[in-house]
């Protein structure tokens, strides 16, 4: 099923926002609507919730692995608001997208020749590889890199922090990477017992997010995007913030 996320935001809206949250709350109510999607895998996702806290790392991995082709099928997750903001905010010449999915974000990025984009996710397909041939990926996980302090210009994280385990850690490990300007999106949504995606991290507000995430200074940019799907947010590492 392809649904542009333009109109998946308009989706989550009337469930996030409309509809009773005792309603979405209910396993009976969303099964059959999560059944839609991911069919054989309709208990695993209604389950993830309650599991995540204790499952091992390998347990966490293998669950992303089992419904990676049965999800939505589409090219990104990014809004056509949150990709316009991410393009206009680049800074410097070296970019690093972490995750970096299908490479749909990577690709547009490395249309622009004077930047140096690197590719990276926990799962890199050889299908990837061949589609963008002139872009280097990289195998590696958000919570420890193998990238040395500073490695990049700008690292954009876009929706990933809504499903880790540790944020704090990844936190950590997107600030030690980025020389000069970290951009993270996340999806602005309330927090339920059971959704359509593994998200374990709810972020209902800019002002939930940022106290997730704890920024460093005061002089960042956070704010929900134009269509009230997303929070963006900018940190810029020099002692004058955000420029």
């Amino acid at each position: 099923m392809k649904l542009h996320r333009n109109l998946t935001n308009k989706i989550h809206f009337v469930l996030d926002q409309l509809l009773p949250p005792l309603l979405l709350d209910q396993r009976w109510f969303m099964k059959p609507l999560v059944w839609i999607l991911y069919r054989k895998n309709t208990n695993l996702i209604l389950d993830f919730k309650s599991k995540a806290p204790f499952i091992s790392e390998e347990e966490y991995l293998n669950t992303y692995k089992k419904i990676v082709n049965c999800k939505i099928n589409r090219q990104t997750d990014l809004s056509t608001y949150s990709l316009d903001f991410i393009m206009k905010e680049l800074k410097g010449k070296t970019i690093l997208d972490i995750p970096c999915g299908k490479g749909f974000l990577t690709s547009k990025i490395a249309e622009d020749k004077t930047k140096e984009v690197t590719g990276a996710d926990f799962i890199i397909s050889p299908k990837l590889i061949k589609k963008y041939p002139q872009i280097k990926f990289i195998s590696s996980k958000l919570e420890k890199t193998p990238f040395p302090d500073k490695s990049f210009d700008t690292v954009i994280c876009a929706h990933c922090l809504e499903h880790v385990l540790d944020i704090q850690t990844c936190m950590k490990e997107l600030r030690r990477i980025t020389k000069k300007r970290l951009i993270i999106i996340v999806p602005k949504q309330r927090s339920h017992k059971y959704t359509f995606e593994l998200h374990i991290n709810f972020f209902p507000s800019t002002e939930s997010f940022l106290l997730a995430i704890k920024p460093p200074h005061k002089n960042i940019v956070c704010q929900e995007s134009k269509d009230g799907g997303d929070i963006h947010y900018i940190e810029d590492f020099s002692s004058k913030g955000v420029k």
